[in-house]
Formats: structure tokens, sequence, C-alpha cells
């Protein structure tokens, strides 16, 4: 049977369109298959120094203004504190002066060096000098053995804060050396300027008092020089430790040995403290040389890489204090107080030169080509000495 077409048909017609061609697109070629990319591998976790907590970017330097009226200003400092340490050491010397010459030279060390503090700590100098000078001046005026004796406490104290302050970062040994005997320097003409208040004071407590509020001062200083405990590192904690612990037990066994200690022992170490003065001139200070120098000479040296150094350096202080309060003592003379820090120094150094080169080895620089290049990376500025550290 034939088919009817649409068009063929009677009615309504349609036209009906022709089939339409499939397209056929043509072939891509399939793209490679990428495998899927490894992830990175982890860093690997901190160790050592690199736990530390790094320094914040300083701040833009301000723009340069005259520098003549900071240069008096420093200049008439340094005049007064070379006349007030000149006039306290006059009474050691064959040479007459007259009586006031010494109180005015201890109240001149005193204020300035106070001055000197708050300068360096970030403080209000011109108020804690002024403060300073109203109060060592009465002291001296009205004689009241009270005032005289707070008078040398806190001279004793700002001298031993002090030195630890003025200190500058050293990466090699001498500079170290150079920055410790500056230190000490500085607290024995707070020792000179103290003994001139004439205070009628105890030694022994005098000395302890002296000692824990120096050491609590520079260690407030330092934690905040430090940036915190939380950036201290291993090695620090362990020295912070270790210098609490070392001073603790030094201090407990000399007073439990004066009181508690039996007489044959207590005989012993008298004739061997004897002994050595008989042939040396002095006893070296076991809380100078064993804690005050070699912690300050580590943290001189830290200090010229990282700024958890500062807590080495505060515990320099405890040695300084002992320096600062060693002319108390009326029965000592000035050639034994002198060789007994002399002494001192000297142990100190070569205990800090141990526990330097210690801490290098820990560190990674073992040998002398890579200790002289860690020396020559360590560059960590720090403000100059008459500049405020905060």
């Amino acid at each position: 049977m034939s088919e009817v077409r649409a068009d063929q048909k009677p009615g309504r017609r349609r036209a009906v369109p022709e089939p339409r061609q499939r397209r056929i697109r043509p072939h891509r070629p399939q793209r490679p298959h990428r495998p899927a990319e490894a992830e990175p591998p982890a860093p690997p976790a901190p160790l050592g120094r690199a736990t530390e907590t790094p320094e914040p970017t300083p701040p833009p330097k301000p723009a340069r203004v005259r520098r003549w009226p900071g240069l008096l200003l420093r200049l008439l400092w340094l005049v007064l504190a070379l006349a007030g340490v000149a006039a306290v050491v006059l009474p050691w010397t064959p040479y007459d002066a007259p009586g006031w010459v010494t109180p005015a030279g201890a109240v001149a060390v005193t204020s300035t060096f106070a001055f000197a503090l708050a300068v360096r700590t970030g403080g209000r100098p011109v108020v804690v000098g002024a403060l300073t000078l109203a109060l060592s001046l009465a002291a001296v005026l009205t004689g009241k053995p009270v005032l005289l004796a707070a008078a040398a406490v806190s001279t004793a104290t700002i001298g031993a804060v002090l030195g630890v302050m003025v200190t500058k970062p050293a990466a090699r040994v001498p500079g170290v050396a150079r920055e410790c005997l500056l230190a000490v320097a500085v607290a024995l003409a707070a020792a000179f300027a103290a003994n001139a208040y004439e205070a009628p004071v105890s030694t022994a407590r005098a000395g302890y008092l002296v000692l824990g509020l120096a050491l609590l001062g520079a260690l407030a200083l330092a934690y905040r020089l430090a940036a915190g405990l939380h950036g201290l590192g291993r090695r620090g904690l362990v020295m912070l430790v270790s210098g609490l612990g070392l001073l603790a037990v030094s201090l407990a066994y000399t007073e439990a040995l004066g009181h508690w200690g039996s007489p044959e022992l207590v005989d012993t170490v008298e004739r061997a403290t004897r002994d050595l003065r008989a042939r040396v001139g002095a006893v070296p200070r076991p809380t100078e040389f064993l804690l005050g120098v070699p912690t300050l000479a580590w943290g001189v040296s830290t200090r010229a890489r990282r700024r958890q150094g500062w807590w080495g350096t505060g515990f320099g202080a405890a040695g300084l204090a002992v320096v600062a309060t060693g002319l108390l003592d009326r029965r000592v003379s000035l050639l034994e107080a002198g060789l007994g820090t002399a002494y001192s120094l000297v142990v100190g150094l070569l205990l800090g030169y141990l526990v330097i080169r210690a801490d290098s080895f820990l560190s990674g620089a073992r040998g002398r080509r890579a200790r002289r290049a860690e020396e020559a990376a360590a560059h960590r500025p720090e403000p100059g000495r008459s500049h405020p550290l905060l």
C-alpha cells in the first residue's frame, strides 16, 4: 500500500520538514590524567633558638634635631659625677680637705647615679634626680641615723642596678671583659659614696637588704627588656633557675654554717680564710665570682644575639651589690676590699668564659671558625649608654 504524502491529502496542508542530519562533533583528544599533587611535607618542629619570640621591628627614628643641648647635659652630668667620685675618694688619700667635701660628694654621686638610672630605664630623670637630691641633702644636713642609713643603702642599690644597666652587648670575649669592668667600676664608685655617709648600719643586714633590692630591681627591668618569660628558651630557663638556686644555696649555707655549724667546722673554715688572707691579701667573695660576674658576662655576650640575655645581665646585680657594700664594714681596709674585688672579678671572668663557650657549643658553633662566623653575625643593636632602653 502506497503511503500518501501530506501535501496530497485533502484539507489543510502543512509542510513536513525534511529530517535534519545529526551533527557530529569532531573528536577531542583526551587530556592526560594528572596525579594529585602531593602535599608539601610539614616543616620540622622548631628547636633551640627557633622557639624564641622574634624581636619587634624597631620604631622609625625621629627627625634629627639639634644635638648640642643633649651633649651639654651629658657633659654636665659627667663633670658632676666625676667631681662627686673624687670627693668621696679623697678621704682614702693622704690629702686633706674640708669636712663638707666628702658628704657633698656623696650627695652628688647619689643624685647623678639616680638621674642616670632614670634616663636609662625610660623614667623621669628630672623628677627622680631632684627627689634624690632633696632626700640625700636632708640626711646629710640633719645627721639622723635613720636617714643616713637609708641614703647609704639607696646609694649602694642604685649603683648596683646602674652598673648592670650601662652595659652594652659584646660578641667577643675582650668586649665582654670591658663591660664587666665598667659595671664593677660603677659599683665601686657607689661603694665609696655609701661609705662617705658614715651611716651606723649593720654590715650583714645592709648587705642582705642591698642584695635583695638590687636583684629585684634588675630582674624587674630584665623582665621588660627580655619581653617576659615566654621567649626565655630552654637554656635561658636553665640559667634562670640555676642562678636562683645558686644564690639561695650560697646564702643559706653561709647562714647555716654560722648558726648551726659545729665548732670544729667553723674553726676550720675561719682558719682557712685567715691563711688565704695572709697569703694573697684578701678572699674572693662567692656571690660575686660564682654568680654575679659569670652571669653578667654570659648576659652581655648573649645580648649581642638575642634579647633574652638580659636575664643573665640582671643576675649580675647580685655580684655588684656585694661590691657596692664592700666598704660599709669599717674593719675592712681599702687594700683588702680592692684585692677581694679584683680576685672575684678575675675568677668570675674565667667562669663566665667557660659558660659562654659551653653555650656556644650547645648552639652548634663548634670550632674556632664557626665561632668567628657567629661572632661576626652577632649584631643585635641596642641604644647607646646615655639613651633610654625602654
